[in-house]
């Protein structure tokens, strides 16, 4: 992992918990294969990797002899397992579980606050100085009874629906891979893509960055969203056509509380940092701060699996990072 991950993530406890279990240096960091002591990586036996650790090419893994695992502590690890790592045979974990957590609660948070119109009331309140009628301003507002739109049944998704069970919102699902019984019992509606943008008064979007989702919420589905409605994006940026979103938001027509763009950063001149119905944040939904705590104690506990014999809790198969994040 890069030395930034390292001090966010791994602090006193965290070290001494991996220590008890694994012959650990805690100076020794990785940050270029090509550039590190040989003779350490030829004893690796597990490599605790983070955000920044190169990716696991063939020319890594000659200098990896006695490499057996790899215990990642953010999400995806399409950045990091090359086809040569899985040829490998390495067994794989990842904290994207833990990680699910604080971007579920952000897009739960970021649901409520939307029926309730807070950002733009708000805006109205600090402008008007004065008492105003959130109710004259929107007859519709409040969260009883709202529809909201999961857009892949992932890990975050899932957890999303679990947030939401103590709400009077009926959720619906588009995702190829759910079946009906998983839909029944997680409590949801299935239906096709289109029909979920044309009821939702939430859409969230969930489903993996693939070649096959790319733009997957384009102007055609923008366009079927009721008035009014708000469309949530803490997953990537690129499956939404931001140009065809920025026409839409510009108008007033639709909300949106947008995590993650396209590009990742965008242009200066863009009008969504300053139009009254935008959230615009930089990638924070995910793990930060004391969060980080909770993907260091993920890795710690499959570590600890690993030591004992155990199958990983959260193993990443090579067959599922096609249709996952």
């Amino acid at each position: 992992m890069d030395r930034a991950t390292k001090a966010a993530l791994l602090d006193e406890q965290a070290l001494a918990r991996l220590g008890a279990t694994a012959l650990l240096d805690p100076a020794h960091l990785v940050t270029d294969f090509a550039t590190a002591d040989p003779a350490r990586l030829r004893e690796a036996e597990v490599l605790l990797t983070g955000w920044g650790c190169p990716p696991l090419t063939e020319q890594a893994l000659d200098l990896l002899p006695a490499l057996r695992a790899v215990v990642h502590t953010a999400g995806t690890v399409k950045g990091l397992m090359t086809e040569a790592a899985w040829r490998r045979g390495l067994s794989v974990t990842s904290a994207a579980e833990a990680n699910a957590r604080p971007v579920a609660e952000f897009t739960v948070a970021a649901i409520v606050f939307a029926n309730k119109r807070v950002l733009t009331t708000a805006r109205a309140y600090r402008e008007a100085r004065s008492q105003i009628s959130p109710l004259t301003l929107y007859p519709a507002i409040g969260n009883y009874g709202r529809t909201v739109g999961i857009i892949g049944a992932s890990r975050i998704g899932r957890r999303v629906i679990e947030l939401l069970r103590p709400y009077d919102a009926h959720v619906l699902v588009h995702d190829p891979y759910l079946d009906g019984d998983e839909a029944r019992a997680l409590g949801v509606e299935p239906v096709h893509l289109d029909e979920l943008m044309g009821r939702s008064d939430v859409v969230t979007v969930h489903a993996p960055q693939t070649p096959e989702t790319r733009h997957l919420v384009d102007a055609r589905r923008l366009a079927l969203m009721r008035d009014g409605a708000t469309l949530v994006n803490t997953a990537r940026g690129t499956l939404v056509d931001t140009d065809a979103l920025t026409e839409e938001l510009v108008s007033g027509r639709l909300h949106a509380v947008l995590d993650v763009t396209h590009p990742d950063v965008l242009p200066a001149g863009s009008p969504l940092y300053d139009l009254p119905n935008v959230l615009l944040t930089p990638h924070i939904a995910g793990s930060l701060g004391n969060e980080l705590g909770r993907l260091a104690a993920c890795a710690a506990e499959e570590l600890e699996r690993y030591a004992r014999g155990l199958p990983f809790a959260y193993a990443v198969h090579p067959a599922s990072l096609a249709h996952s994040a």
